[in-house]
């Protein structure tokens, strides 16, 4: 019975440290994007690591799908659990912290292939941590499935093709679009909200000075606030979430108008998306202009997507020679469309056609 609880412990961890992995392998700039809110000074404050998020990521996506992987084949059993219990160790606090302190919403532990609550994700790590420690705990019945010389071939064979998988993705774009701006999808059809969908259940919180410290009062206490109480501030909190469509904060604004319905509605719209100018390709940027007078040729509306300051846009136009106009959008949503930075996205009255990386325009059809 022990060799048997062993073994599906075995199975259940390493195949779910290599979906996993994949998963976020398929797509680590979006991971690095997670890590760097991580790090950021809400969270942890750790600024520093921001810059080497992306290398972080792909360090820990590929650990994870190695490990499941010698872990199954049973390659140095001593060394995986113990790398396995450290990391689940470390994925667990990290869980824990979002769900308690509810800062981070997703932990993207399946990237977007699957959006886990801050507490499924703990509890999710609360289970692997059981069976790692089974495995910890029944390490000798850990046994290799095969010969010395090629357990090693295959731990280096998988450590080549994830280090290959990751480079691609990041040059390209990932194998597989798991978001709402992927290929085929409707952009006005995913910020619709269902007439039957639950509404959020908001509670106002209004902030008083009182005897110099600042006091919270709920609607149904107002009554009870002292004379003399100055106001501070208001703030909703959230009982219970409504329903959130799949696009939810995406604008199309410039001088202060948001133009979306009308752009949404164009047959050939070209979007040249740049979530940060100044941290733009340069190789990129300079493709811009070439691209919008061949798109333009065919009848296209060119427009770019930013989420940059006025003096920033109006810098790279000077600086590249670029002849079309730019949108605002906050970042997020954009850096949600594509992860390169640029990226260029036809759409056919608000359905994605195609989307390509900068290294890639050469494939950019114009019909």
């Amino acid at each position: 019975m022990k060799n048997i609880i062993t073994q599906f412990s075995r199975i259940f961890v390493g195949v779910l440290f290599i979906i996993s992995g994949l998963i976020k392998l398929n797509d680590p700039v979006g991971f690095s994007y997670k890590l760097a809110e991580y790090f950021s000074e809400p969270v942890f404050n750790m600024p520093f690591f921001v810059p080497y998020s992306l290398a972080i990521a792909l360090f820990i996506v590929i650990l994870e799908v190695v490990l499941g992987v010698m872990l199954l084949i049973g390659y140095k059993s001593k060394l995986t659990i113990w790398l396995l219990l450290l990391l689940i160790v470390k994925f667990t606090f990290l869980t824990f912290y979002s769900a308690y302190f509810d800062v981070v919403k997703d932990c993207g532990c399946f990237g977007d292939a699957l959006h886990l609550t801050p507490w499924q994700s703990f509890t999710k790590d609360l289970i692997l941590l059981f069976f790692i420690l089974i495995l910890f705990i029944n390490m000798k019945l850990v046994k290799p499935l095969f010969s010395s010389k090629i357990q090693n071939s295959l731990a280096i064979l998988t450590v080549f093709l994830c280090a290959f998988m990751g480079y691609w993705v990041i040059n390209h774009l990932p194998l597989k679009d798991f978001r709402a701006f992927k290929v085929g999808n409707n952009i006005q059809k995913g910020m619709r909200i269902p007439d039957n969908a639950p509404k959020s259940v908001v509670e106002m919180i209004f902030i008083y000075k009182v005897n110099g410290v600042d006091k919270e009062f709920t609607e149904k206490n107002l009554a009870n606030i002292p004379a003399g109480a100055t106001f501070v501030d208001r703030k909703d909190k959230v009982i219970t979430e409504g329903y959130v469509p799949p696009i939810h904060d995406f604008v199309m604004e410039k001088d202060g108008s948001d133009y979306k319905e009308e752009l949404l509605d164009e047959p050939k719209l070209l979007m040249v998306v740049a979530y940060d100018l100044a941290l733009a390709n340069v190789d990129g940027l300079a493709k811009m202009e070439k691209i919008n007078k061949n798109a333009s040729a065919k009848g296209y509306k060119v427009i770019g997507m930013t989420a940059s300051a006025p003096e920033e846009i109006a810098k790279i136009k000077k600086q590249y020679g670029l002849t079309f106009n730019f949108y605002f959008c906050d970042a997020i949503p954009l850096k949600t469309i594509e992860r390169a930075n640029p990226s260029f996205v036809i759409l056919e009255k608000g359905t994605v056609k195609q989307k390509v990386h900068y290294n890639d325009v050469d494939d950019l059809v114009f019909e």
